[in-house]
């Protein structure tokens, strides 16, 4: 496993005259190979995986502009014998390929780390181990209703290296930021680093949830005075880390549980909820007479957890620049991203919430709480070594029954059976008829399954269609119960 320290440069990169290895050929790889290029760098490729062929396009495009590719796996010659290595998110820090060049003494950098060099636009990066894609999103939103040009991307849609390949014409770059990036992340530094959440993830590559989080709080090391921190005050490992090792940055706080009215933190600034019926509260601490409001739309915005991802949107928008005329419009007109609990259809009076995209632990809990009623949870799928007795509390509260698929359900049904009825099926078609089977008119099936979806799909986006047309498929065959809604909301979990 990773040790968690990540990659450190002392200094920007500079890759003239150097020979460069990109190690996987993803999407992030493969822009960043194609960038490179563009500036005139030598370079070589490195693809494990089994997917790229040594025939594909890919390959083939490159061989022709004379770079070497290594398709089939890594060999450690190859790795000592560059002068940098260019690490896609996805490759492992422990491969014994890498270990190979850190003992030859080879800069080890990710995509991140090309920014201090070669980016022209300041950033908002946003991480957070949920809900970073609908902040990135709705900041991105938000500064656009403003009339900025913004770039929006990153591990979310298109690499940085691709928009660093362009004329870079945005006021803004607004990027979200995975643990795996921020590992080889350099000396990247966000003009606005946006810190949301931290709850155990990714335990199959970090030795331990310490080092994991430790990754997540690199977002913000290389922050000076000049640069601003917005960190959720609310989530217990963020205050942990943020009295052991206070960032340089000017630190701007949101959060806020309960929404029984305004607020006083204890930050220099900070952005709370405030009022029953859904208001931003923007304002100085201790100053509640100093504030601006913002009433959040009847849309998925207003519906816990998307409160908090607003406010941390918000107060990042407006640091940036935007207006306070903007703010309103944006949050109406925001939709937010495909499988994030979203309503798929009610038939026979049960809803049917798709939230693929709950790969961990402390997903599924924030979605839990953002549903009324009973809930008949379908769970499981490829381990990412998380603790699922993290899940009783809410599970006990809010679970009528708990249908299992995938490889990690003999895990996640010692975790759960004291707590709740939990059975089992083969696929996940099987999963929803069983889980319809098992709902009672009010209730609510919900796809949230707190584990990776490789083992049975080849993404958390083909798990949320098949859940979808399977749905509508009862949908058809039954009375409808309403049926099918004209579009389908999203809301995603804030802590997913």
């Amino acid at each position: 496993m990773g040790d968690g320290k990540g990659e450190k440069m002392n200094s920007p990169v500079n890759l003239e005259g150097k020979h460069v290895l990109v190690v996987g050929l993803g999407k992030s790889g493969i822009a960043a190979a194609r960038f490179l290029l563009a500036q005139g760098v030598r370079i070589s490729v490195s693809e494990e995986g089994r997917a790229m062929a040594s025939n594909s396009e890919t390959v083939q495009w490159l061989q022709a502009r004379g770079v070497y590719c290594e398709v089939g796996g890594h060999s450690p010659e190859l790795f000592a014998g560059v002068d940098v290595i260019l690490l896609s998110p996805g490759v492992p820090l422990d491969i014994p390929a890498l270990a190979m060049a850190r003992a030859a003494g080879v800069p080890i950098i990710g995509e991140l780390a090309l920014a201090s060099r070669y980016l022209r636009t300041p950033v908002i990066a946003v991480t957070g181990t949920n809900g970073k894609s609908t902040v990135t999103t709705l900041i991105g939103d938000l500064l656009r209703a403003a009339g900025y040009q913004v770039f929006v991307g990153g591990n979310l849609g298109t690499p940085l290296c691709k928009y660093l390949a362009g004329p870079q014409e945005a006021d803004w770059a607004v990027l979200e930021v995975s643990s795996f990036q921020l590992d080889s992340a350099g000396d990247f530094c966000p003009e606005i680093g946006v810190l949301l959440n931290i709850s155990p993830d990714h335990l199959d590559r970090y030795p331990d949830y310490a080092a994991y989080a430790a990754a997540k709080w690199r977002l913000l090391a290389n922050q000076g005075s000049e640069q601003r921190a917005v960190i959720n005050r609310d989530d217990p490992e963020i205050a942990r880390l943020l009295a052991a090792a206070p960032p340089a940055a000017s630190v701007f706080s949101f959060g806020g549980r309960g929404f029984a009215g305004p607020l006083v933190v204890e930050e220099k600034n900070g952005a709370v909820p405030g009022g029953a019926a859904g208001v931003i509260r923007l304002g100085l601490a201790g100053k509640s007479e100093e504030h601006e409001e913002y009433p959040l739309p009847d849309n998925e915005l207003a519906l816990e957890p998307n409160r908090q991802n607003a406010l941390a949107a918000v107060l990042a928008a407006r640091l940036a620049g935007c207006p306070p005329a903007a703010v309103a419009p944006a949050l109406a007109a925001f939709r937010a991203l495909p499988h994030r609990l979203a309503l798929v259809a009610t038939v026979e009076g049960v809803r049917y919430y798709d939230d693929s995209k709950a790969t961990n632990i402390g997903a599924v809990n924030s979605a839990l709480q953002g549903i009324t009623g009973p809930v008949v949870l379908i769970a499981g799928g490829l381990d990412k070594g998380g603790d699922y007795r993290l899940l009783l509390s809410a599970v006990q509260e809010k679970v009528r029954a708990v249908v299992l698929i995938g490889s990690a359900r003999e895990k996640m049904r010692a975790a759960l059976a004291p707590t709740v009825p939990v059975t089992e099926a083969e696929d996940l078609p099987a999963a929803v008829r069983l889980a319809a089977s098992l709902a009672a008119p009010g209730d609510a099936v919900l796809l949230s399954p707190a584990c990776a979806s490789f083992d049975m799909f080849t993404s958390y986006t083909q798990r949320g269609e098949v859940f979808r047309r399977v749905v509508r498929e009862l949908a058809v065959n039954g009375d409808g119960g309403g049926g099918l809604p004209g579009h389908c909301p999203v809301m995603e979990a804030m802590f997913a």
